[in-house]
């Protein structure tokens, strides 16, 4: 067992108990481009890993009450079969070289949608401040056909079991406050990465040593990041996650590593701009505020009627 891909396990562990996103969108691109392990397997060993590391989110937000129950039925009605399907869809194509470069441009492409499902989710965490929970309408069908696509991607990718079915659910549901969306999405996704690393083991091309040494370090990574959480600034974490995801899916498209270098520089300097502009606005917001006026006194007023 690989000490180092341990310690790499730990560290997205870190990161998916700090942002409840990344697992997969992380770990494979790490496997892949780090470790050299072959696409494919790399998969599998991530939806193992994920398999053990959802429920502790989901549990999480299933104490709070921050899951819609009736959601995650129909999303996992359509998610768990073809989660499934997937990991067989994918075994039928082989493992030749061909199949395993459309595997990493597949996974490129997943990994730019959560990148876009991340920035989502960070404009409803604003949007939805201090709003009260609002009453939505479930639509079975369309609910429906948004877990079979996003398991049938998970099971070929490992990637989009949070990011991805996050960004259809903003669509469907776009009164659905941020804590339930996540919440959801948490708790949907344990069943559907279960559904997708048993069927990737069933057909024989999950690596029992590379998945150990994830599931080794992810779990107390988890643990970890679950207890931080509440002290780290959650927009400079996503923000980390966001540019690493870019950077890993353009290296995913055997872009060259200046352009990488030079993309990831570019949205460090849009991230920290953003970032001191966002505290400018707070202070001048705090400047302008008017003062209340204090409330009389009730010894004036008697005075005053008298």
């Amino acid at each position: 067992m690989d000490p180092i891909m341990a310690l790499a396990g730990l560290g997205v562990g870190i990161i998916v108990g700090l942002t409840g996103m990344g697992g997969g969108a992380l770990m494979t691109p790490v496997l892949v481009l780090l470790f050299g392990v072959h696409p494919v397997a790399a998969i599998s060993s991530d939806l193992a890993a994920s398999a053990i590391m959802k429920p502790f989110g989901g549990w999480v937000h299933a104490r709070r009450g921050t899951v819609n129950w009736r959601l995650v039925g129909w999303l996992c009605a359509g998610s768990v079969p073809s989660a499934f399907a997937g990991a067989l869809l994918l075994k039928q194509f082989g493992t030749d070289e061909s199949v395993q470069h459309g595997v990493k441009i597949a996974l490129g492409v997943a990994l730019l949608l959560a990148v876009a499902g991340m920035l989502l989710k960070a404009w409803t965490g604003r949007r939805d401040a201090g709003r009260p929970p609002a009453a939505i309408t479930v639509r079975p069908l369309p609910t429906l056909l948004v877990g079979v696509m996003g398991g049938l991607v998970v099971g070929l990718t490992s990637v989009g079991s949070g990011s991805l079915i996050i960004v259809a659910l903003l669509a469907l549901y776009p009164k659905l406050r941020a804590n339930d969306l996540v919440g959801t999405d948490l708790v949907q996704a344990v069943p559907l990465v279960t559904a997708a690393a048993l069927g990737h083991a069933i057909f024989g091309d999950l690596q029992l040593d590379i998945a150990g040494a994830v599931i080794l370090g992810s779990i107390p990574g988890v643990l970890i990041g679950s207890r931080i959480s509440s002290r780290a600034p959650g927009g400079l974490v996503r923000s980390a996650l966001i540019i690493v995801l870019l950077a890993s899916a353009l290296k995913l498209f055997d872009v060259p590593t200046a352009v990488v270098g030079g993309v990831a520089g570019a949205a460090v300097l849009v991230a920290v701009g953003i970032g001191i502009a966002g505290r400018t606005g707070g202070r001048i917001a705090c400047r302008i505020r008017p003062k209340r006026t204090p409330a009389p006194d009730d010894s004036i007023l008697e005075d005053a009627r008298r």
